[in-house]
């Protein structure tokens, strides 16, 4: 299999970044610094070479230095499946008289989109901001899961944004006293056939899923998780045809006008799946467990998943890790950078400690990261004393 590596990174004008740039040919990446320095940044620049919006779902305007004219631009030399090319991604300084639009470019020549980037690299990541995603509300879960299902299928989040485009037409449409059933027949069936596209890679990702997470359930440091979709046509995929399934839906979208006229909205249909969550070793609900029990449930599904995307894809994902270390007691922090190794991707991990990242041996390079500067610290083995002495 690829790994996804990253052998050079250069941001410009990117959050706090005026310019910095960093090498490195390490497996494991430690960004180290006080809070507000921009360890965050820096990952959250590595995650637009991925489509999206990037691991904070930021605006392209909201990530440019606020020094700056607005432009900004991220850069990798990457390792991937097709051996080492450059990708950037960015916008131009914005004009009056036209938005800003993202550019993307693989070896300096232009692309259409984010999702061209998937044949080189894929991502996985895991943030702080994830860790109340049990007990939030199903729109963030929702999120969650089909990131994840966008790390196997670039195309994912076109299909999803297509649907989203065809529901608001038909919001719209229905918002008029006398809208033509023609024209609404047209957006339904674009719908239908979206909203279908959409259930069915989702469908597919959590069955394999749960099948990775059952394999590795006896292997892992960290608990295993049984998931389900709480959506009708995601299920109804497992046995019906897509055909069927979409002919079911055109005829609810159909039933429905006069309510969804009402309530100025599609109120049934994909775009409202949640994503169920138990904690196996209890058989209880995801939500009801423990803050720390939570944790480590989402460590072990995310390092499923990265396992799920390098046996689908063949290509092993670069890993993104934010602030996870500073929670993980020192057992489970020596078991998470074992799991790690054993994956074989390279992994970029943040926080305030470096004692924290004693552990990720002698392949591991840690850098410090300071007001939005990147400078390169020593190999991690050098950290402690204790780690340095060992044979």
């Amino acid at each position: 299999m690829a790994p996804s590596r990253i052998h050079r990174l250069t941001l410009t004008h990117f959050r706090n970044y005026r310019a910095a740039g960093l090498e490195t040919a390490a497996d494991m990446v430690a960004l180290v610094g006080p809070n507000g320095a921009g360890k965050t940044n820096c990952i959250e620049a590595i995650s637009f070479l991925s489509p999206g919006r990037g691991l904070r779902r930021a605006t392209l305007e909201d990530v440019a230095d606020n020094q700056g004219d607005g432009s900004w631009a991220v850069s990798a030399q990457v390792e991937g499946a097709l051996g080492l090319a450059t990708l950037g991604t960015g916008i131009d300084a914005p004009r009056p008289d036209s938005s800003a639009g993202r550019r993307c470019r693989i070896d300096r020549e232009p692309v259409g989109s984010a999702s061209a980037f998937g044949d080189h690299v894929r991502m996985v990541w895991l943030t702080p901001a994830m860790d109340g995603l049990f007990m939030g509300a199903a729109s963030e879960r929702r999120r969650f899961f089909d990131r994840l299902v966008l790390a196997i299928d670039s195309e994912h989040s076109s299909r999803i944004n297509a649907l989203e485009r065809s529901l608001r037409s038909r919001n719209r449409l229905l918002e008029t006293r006398n809208y033509d059933d023609h024209w609404c027949d047209a957006i339904e069936r674009e719908t239908a056939e979206l909203a279908v596209a959409v259930a069915a890679t989702r469908g597919q990702t959590a069955a394999r899923l749960t099948g990775m997470l059952n394999a590795r359930a006896q292997a892992s440091a960290f608990p295993s998780a049984q998931i389900a979709l709480d959506g009708w046509m995601e299920n109804a995929l497992l046995t019906e045809t897509a055909t069927s399934v979409e002919d079911r839906y055109r005829q609810i979208l159909r039933d429905n006008r006069p309510r969804d006229a009402i309530a100025g909205r599609t109120t049934d249909g994909p775009h409202l799946t949640d994503l169920q969550v138990v904690y196996a070793p209890k058989s209880m609900p995801a939500r009801e467990a423990s803050t720390g029990e939570q944790k480590a449930l989402l460590i072990g599904l995310v390092l499923a998943h990265a396992t799920l995307v390098a046996e689908m894809t063949g290509i092993v994902p670069l890993l993104l890790l934010d602030e996870v270390v500073a929670h993980l007691d020192p057992n489970r922090r020596a078991a998470l950078f074992e799991e790690l190794k054993t994956l074989g991707a390279q992994v970029w991990l943040t926080g305030a400690d470096p004692a924290a990242f004693a552990e990720i041996g002698a392949d591991g390079e840690v850098f410090d990261v300071e007001s939005g500067r990147v400078s390169a610290r020593r190999q991690a083995a050098t950290l402690n004393p204790t780690v340095s002495g060992r044979d």
